[in-house]
C-alpha cells in the first residue's frame, strides 16, 4: 500500500486530506507543521507528500526545500489557500522549488486524487 504524508497546520484541513486518501485506499498520516513532517520523513519511508505551504515552524517551501535536498524524484503536491501575496504567488514558487502538482484550496477532490495517482505510478 503507497504510504502518503499530509503537512498542514489546519488540523480540519489535515484530517480532511488524511481521510480522502484512506478512503482512496492510500495509507496516509498527518503532520501539522513542516518540521514535524520532515522528522516522520526521516522515521520512514513515503511514496508521496502533500504539503501545505503557509504554516508556522517551518513553512511550506522550506520543506519543499528540504525534501529535494534529500530526494530529486519523492513526488510532492503543494498546497496553498493563501496569505498575503495570494495562492498564486506560493503556487508558483512551490512549483520553482521542484513540487509536481499544485492546488489552491479548496480544491477538486478528483482533480486532487487524480494528481497523486499520477505521482505513485
Amino acid at each position: 500500500m503507497k504510504r502518503i504524508l499530509v503537512i498542514d497546520d489546519d488540523i480540519i484541513v489535515n484530517d480532511m486530506i488524511v481521510q480522502l486518501l484512506t478512503e482512496a485506499g492510500y495509507e496516509a498520516e498527518g503532520a501539522l507543521d513542516g518540521s514535524r513532517g520532515l522528522k516522520l520523513l526521516d522515521a520512514k519511508p513515503f511514496d508521496l507528500i502533500v504539503t501545505d505551504i503557509v504554516m508556522p515552524e517551518k513553512e511550506g517551501l522550506e520543506t519543499i526545500l528540504a525534501i529535494r535536498k534529500q530526494s530529486k524524484t519523492l513526488p510532492i503536491i503543494a498546497i496553498s489557500g493563501g496569505g498575503k501575496t495570494g495562492p498564486e504567488n506560493y503556487l508558483q514558487m512551490a512549483q520553482r522549488f521542484g513540487a509536481d502538482y499544485i492546488f489552491q484550496k479548496p480544491f477538486d477532490k478528483d482533480s486532487f486524487l487524480g494528481a497523486v495517482r499520477e505521482c505513485l505510478s
